[in-house]
């Protein structure tokens, strides 16, 4: 009997013991959050104050209204989308979303091929890719741009050349598709071909199919690093609007001539560019994390 009470009762201190440790956690988890959110509230805040473009010491507006966000995409001359911010943000979707579409089909191209296919230097080959991706990309930015300007790619025709760069070595990121590709059991492309199915035919037809939680992390991942870019776009399109993503424009904006008329536009801004990505990951962050957990499994 004294063993079974004594059981009884390290079993609730057990438990107690993991509801403290469990309060504990949130509490900490809750107030990470809170910091983390912050910034973001301050700047949502910011964008729908009207009495004052420039810095102020208070974050609650005195006056609201979205004035900012009307000035982001009205011109009084040129009517509605004619600002430099809505080119900006036309660039943007572009260059993101064509680099999405070809950098997933490459990378998933290239995946297959190195689950699926055996021949010689393939490890070899996939080891160099590798430790290739491992280097910083600003070691090549002086070459990509003498390569860019002399085939015209830079400043007003910045966004056909940051496409080109983006999607250009785009199948080194094959290591989390290929292996998700290598959790897809073998049997079903020897059955379809068995059946008559060509290795394109096996791809499209058979694997993406089940592979749709990496496709769907390949297209995020694919659109979301051209749309928050700024070095190497502001690197390229210096000097030209016309060539400017909403990152290099809107940074503009922070200089010392500009901040004083353009902070609250900056923040309408942020929150604009924000909604899209925002909007997607949330609906997709199921594949998205099936995505990244199912492609850890085998390499």
């Amino acid at each position: 009997m004294m063993t079974k009470d004594t059981s009884m009762k390290k079993h609730m201190g057990m438990r107690a013991a993991n509801a403290i440790s469990n309060t504990v956690i949130h509490i900490v988890l809750a107030v990470i959050a809170v910091i983390w959110l912050l910034p973001f509230v301050f700047i949502v805040l910011q964008s729908f104050r009207v009495e004052n473009t420039w810095q102020v010491g208070y974050v609650i507006p005195k006056q609201w209204g979205f004035a900012n966000y009307k000035n982001l995409l009205y011109d009084a001359t040129k009517g509605w989308f004619g600002t430099p911010f809505a080119k900006w943000y036309l660039n943007t979707f572009i260059t993101a979303l064509v680099t999405a579409v070809l950098q997933t089909v490459f990378v998933l191209c290239m995946s297959y091929t190195l689950s699926r296919f055996r021949f010689k230097m393939r490890k070899a080959l996939m080891q160099f890719m590798l430790i290739l991706g491992m280097f910083p990309g600003m070691l090549t930015m002086i070459i990509l741009y003498r390569v860019l300007k002399d085939l015209g790619l830079t400043q007003e025709n910045a966004v056909p050349g940051l496409i080109l760069v983006y999607v250009a070595s785009s199948g080194m990121g094959y290591y989390v598709s290929k292996g998700f590709f290598d959790t897809i059991p073998k049997s079903l492309d020897e059955a379809a071909r068995i059946d008559g199915a060509n290795r394109a035919q096996v791809l499209w037809k058979i694997i993406l199919p089940l592979a749709k939680p990496i496709v769907i992390y390949t297209v995020l991942t694919a659109f979301m690093a051209p749309w928050g870019d700024f070095v190497f776009a502001r690197y390229i399109s210096f000097g030209s609007q016309a060539g400017m993503n909403v990152a290099v424009g809107m940074w503009n904006w922070l200089q010392l001539d500009q901040i004083g008329q353009k902070y609250t536009m900056f923040c309408a801004g942020g929150v604009v560019v924000a909604i899209p990505v925002v909007i997607l990951f949330l609906c997709l962050q199921r594949y998205y994390v099936e995505g990244v957990t199912g492609g850890a499994v085998k390499g």
